[in-house]
């Protein structure tokens, strides 16, 4: 959603709710501008200290939640070279088991950062993500989840379908943003983009993104396991959520 241009395909909130509710992160970059969890967290810091955190990118809420390690810039030869292996996860496999076993071998921008990273330091970024990062932030989470939320998502992917999914990728490809660029990688902006590339029909990346957003949300579970996160809640709790979050106090 920080991403200008790509709205229907990330459930952004509409002008409308954002009248009524201000949000932050919204548009704030081209999608061929950078834009990782480090920043995410610098911008929410810059709204100040009582927040709600939205949405199921997990990774950047643990970046809020407590520092993350410093980590090398990128070298351009290491990624060169990662990125020329024919099987960057199995290679990740065998330097790095924990965090291959966290990631998808689809999942090739985060693959190939932890190959970089091993490479230039010598150390496994999932030891050094697990690594004492610091104070936690004093947060309350509701974490609202559902048995059949498999077929929930299926259903919100055929509304976006008629809400203009695919003429919002289209509209992104006319505007020469890459399909290499890290949020055309996506969910469905990669599959849809290679329908209109002409690799597969409609319904087969109808289909994938389907999958691939199945597979995703179990793997927001798992990591939101990792933090502690408990799914408890459920709708009649959220009231009494909210009113316990405005009892932290100001600047914990």
């Amino acid at each position: 959603q920080v991403y200008r241009g790509m709205d229907v395909g990330t459930a952004k909130a509409t002008e409308d709710e954002r009248a009524r509710v201000r949000h932050h992160c919204v548009d704030v970059r081209d999608p061929t501008e950078p834009f990782d969890a480090v920043d995410f967290a610098g911008e929410v810091e810059r709204v100040g200290t009582r927040s709600v955190l939205c949405g199921g990118t997990v990774f950047y809420l643990r970046a809020w939640m407590q520092p993350l390690v410093d980590l090398p810039p990128v070298d351009p030869e290491v990624r060169a070279r990662c990125e020329a292996l024919a099987d960057p996860h199995a290679a990740l496999v065998a330097v790095d088991p924990v965090l291959a076993a966290r990631l998808h071998p689809n999942d090739r921008v985060r693959v190939i950062r932890g190959l970089e990273v091993y490479e230039q330091t010598g150390r496994r970024l999932s030891e050094l993500h697990d690594a004492d990062l610091g104070h936690r932030k004093a947060c309350t989470v509701v974490w609202l989840d559902r048995d059949d939320l498999d077929a929930i998502l299926d259903v919100r992917v055929d509304a976006m379908m008629r809400a203009g999914y695919l003429d919002e990728v289209r509209a992104l490809l006319e505007a020469r943003v890459p399909r290499t660029c890290k949020p055309m990688l996506s969910l469905g902006y990669k599959h849809l983009a290679d329908h209109l590339a002409g690799e597969i029909d409609l319904a087969e990346a109808v289909l994938r993104t389907k999958v691939a957003t199945r597979q995703f949300a179990r793997r927001q579970r798992k990591f939101l396991r990792s933090l502690g996160f408990t799914p408890t809640m459920d709708g009649p709790h959220v009231d009494a959520l909210a009113e316990r979050a405005f009892t932290i106090p100001e600047g914990a």
